[in-house]
């Protein structure tokens, strides 16, 4: 089990009389990860109203505020019991037997277009045993084939794109992954996240997008950019892409800063709490 601790402030200027803020930067509360404490500030204090996905469990805030300066500060303690399974007794699921809910992220999307991508999965992928190895060696060529690069792309960029340019941010690389999966019709889908263990080298801490994928009758967790200790990993939230989990969606004439985060692993040995380490286990997150 791990602990993870972080912090986010937003600050923006609103330059419009009214401006409307709807938020996903709380921690989701699953089965395998459970909420120990938080705290939720609006300055100047100002309503708010919260909603909760009954099914993927995302926690939107939804905020209307008026003009001038508008600051929100969240911090959270997490607990996330991952759970390791052998990845080699792990199999495809037949689209037949899929569950009515996993069926969503079987199909295209915004910014992952399986359907343009059949022909190359298939030449890549087609000939290996269907299963997590499978996708596992799915994510490997996104990590080792795509190039790491800040403020490469921008909100419109998609997996096509991507596979041209062979660069990208994270939810670059988890819509391309994402893609690829869903055009060898494994169910697919996009995880918000902190970039827990990535290199300072990089830059401060930030939001960080990485892929779950359906198998064996559950959702593993993979990070196709490599970037971060997937068991430090933690769940904002899920969906088909990018485009269904912004941490802001912001509607009016406003002036943002840039996200400050702050991200850390707490321990406790007397209760079996470690730091998060690397692993080549599949990581179970449902």
């Amino acid at each position: 089990m791990n602990r993870i601790r972080y912090l986010v402030n937003l600050s923006y200027e609103i330059l419009d009389p009214t401006a409307d803020f709807l938020l996903r930067i709380e921690a989701a509360r699953t089965g395998r990860q459970s909420i120990v404490s938080e705290h939720l500030a609006i300055t100047p204090e100002t309503p708010a109203t919260r909603y909760t996905d009954p099914v993927l469990h995302n926690r939107l805030l939804r905020i209307r505020a008026n003009k001038g300066h508008l600051a929100i500060r969240y911090e959270t303690v997490v607990e996330i019991d991952h759970r390791l399974d052998d990845g080699e007794s792990i199999r495809q699921v037949p689209v037949a037997e899929l569950p009515f809910e996993v069926l969503p992220f079987l199909t295209p999307s915004r910014y992952c277009e399986s359907d343009r991508l059949m022909e190359f999965a298939m030449r890549e992928f087609g000939g290996m045993r269907p299963g997590y190895p499978r996708v596992y060696a799915i994510r490997e060529w996104v990590r080792n084939h795509i190039r790491f690069l800040s403020h490469s792309t921008n909100e419109r960029t998609s997996a096509i794109d991507t596979i041209v340019e062979r660069t990208g941010v994270c939810r670059d690389f988890a819509h391309l992954m994402i893609a690829i999966c869903r055009a060898l019709s494994i169910p697919a889908r996009i995880s918000s996240s902190l970039d827990y263990g990535a290199d300072p080298a990089m830059g401060p801490p930030d939001f960080h997008a990485v892929v779950e994928v359906y198998l064996s009758g559950g959702w593993y967790l993979l990070d196709p950019s490599g970037v971060s200790i997937p068991t430090g990993l933690l769940r904002i939230g899920t969906g088909r892409d990018a485009a269904d989990v912004p941490f802001a969606a912001i509607f009016g004439k406003v002036q943002s800063e840039r996200p400050y985060i702050e991200i850390e692993a707490l321990t406790d040995s007397a209760v079996g709490i470690g730091m998060p380490l690397a692993t080549t286990h599949a990581i179970s997150t449902w």
